[in-house]
């Protein structure tokens, strides 16, 4: 019997030697969603690949907490009700304890009240409609689980506006998409120009997949408008430089972002020369992380371009910022996560900037404007538009502490 008893005790010691490691080893589910089909696919895909470079080299450091990071990687096809239902299948079957992504701004709105409701954090690391970070704001909800480390739009619409006023033009006419993302920035255009004591000569919309730009650029022309400022993503916003150029209209275009993406400058052409949009990124190599990203993007992915870059790049930190905050959380807890991205307590170096107390319980954007540059679109590349921000690439762009 003592015998028999001996041998039953070394085998369950056995038994739990050998799953102890096993159960160590579990992977750590991260979801990354964005459109990797379509016509935003660009930006989706750039960030999906940003993420895969940043996980694969944190895994081969060994991990996070000991384990590996395993990304369910989702395509929500840039469509709301799609990626809702995504945010569901993550959440509910891959059991995933965090999310990045989100390209498009009605996605996210439509899709990330499900990881509230569960607790769980996403970091948004391309959409940039100014509510996507407020949606959850307190004193409504306790607490807030969507972050951001792209440039929000009341951000972008401040500098697109304060470029066309400091160039001295004074008949504004804004063009912007159909899309909440669109909207959007209209309405923040339209805010911060009211405010400034500018009122746009002209403001009209047009629908994704359009490529007749002609009745919104012959009222802007009518009402005088000597620039345009233009809200939406590269297919559009290429359609509306080939419509200027149609019409022998020569007015300067200031864009938000998406004009960097690969479809700009492949529709536009040479039509698309002279844009500038607000960037968080432009490929350079003076720092050795941002060499090592872009080393490691084109031999990784065997591409001669970045569909996207700013996508790619905040797609690559955003696994640093989220890997950073788990190893401090010493858990994959949403809620202990969650605070732990509200007060990292070391830096993180990404390739958009070195992330010194990125987010607070108040703040949940890590990008301020004093991070983000104007790019110009140039003979097929994004350059930088300015001379002062070119001579300082090499200097890391700190977050602007929140004044009082």
């Amino acid at each position: 019997m003592r015998s028999s008893l001996t041998a039953l005790a070394a085998a369950l010691a056995c038994a739990t030697a050998f799953a102890a490691p096993a159960l160590a080893a579990d992977p750590i589910k991260i979801g990354v969603t964005g459109p990797y089909t379509g016509g935003s696919s660009s930006m989706g895909v750039s960030m999906r690949d940003g993420v895969r470079l940043a996980a694969d080299e944190i895994n081969k450091s060994g991990g996070v907490l000991g384990r590996q990071i395993q990304l369910v990687e989702r395509d929500d096809e840039a469509k709301n009700e799609v990626g809702a239902q995504v945010a569901q299948e993550l959440i509910n079957k891959e059991k995933v304890v965090a999310t990045l992504g989100f390209i498009n701004t009605g996605v996210a709105l439509a899709a990330q009240r499900f990881y509230q409701e569960a607790e769980i954090p996403v970091i948004n690391n391309v959409a940039t409609g100014t509510i996507i970070t407020n949606q959850f704001n307190p004193p409504d909800y306790d607490n807030n689980y969507v972050f951001r480390n792209s440039a929000y739009d009341v951000l972008q619409a401040g500098m697109m506006a304060d470029e066309a006023i400091a160039q001295g033009f004074k008949k504004i006419a804004i063009l912007a998409d159909s899309t909440n993302y669109g909207q959007l920035g209209r309405e923040d255009l339209e805010k911060y120009l009211k405010a400034k004591g500018v009122k746009p000569v002209a403001v009209e919309k047009f629908n994704i997949k359009d490529v007749d730009m002609t009745p919104q650029l012959l009222k802007s022309q009518a009402a005088g408008a000597d620039v345009i400022l233009a809200y939406g993503i590269g297919p559009e916003l290429a359609q509306i430089a080939n419509g200027m150029a149609k019409l022998g209209w020569k007015v300067p275009m200031i864009t938000s972002w998406p004009a960097s993406m690969q479809s700009f400058i492949d529709i536009a052409g040479a039509n698309g020369n002279g844009v500038i949009m607000p960037q968080t990124f432009i490929e350079d190599k003076t720092l050795p992380k941002r060499k090592s990203f872009l080393d490691g993007y084109y031999a990784t992915f065997k591409v001669n371009k970045i569909p996207t870059p700013v996508a790619g790049a905040q797609g690559y930190d955003s696994v640093f910022l989220l890997a950073a905050a788990i190893k401090q959380a010493g858990t994959t807890e949403g809620p202990k996560v969650r605070a732990a991205l509200e007060d990292l307590n070391t830096k993180v170096e990404g390739v958009v900037t070195t992330y010194d107390k990125p987010f607070t319980a108040k703040d949940h954007n890590a990008i301020t404007r004093n991070m983000v540059v104007f790019g110009r679109v140039q003979d097929g590349k994004i350059v930088y538009a300015k001379d002062e921000d070119a001579k300082n690439a090499g200097v890391v762009r700190v977050k602007e502490k929140a004044s009082n």
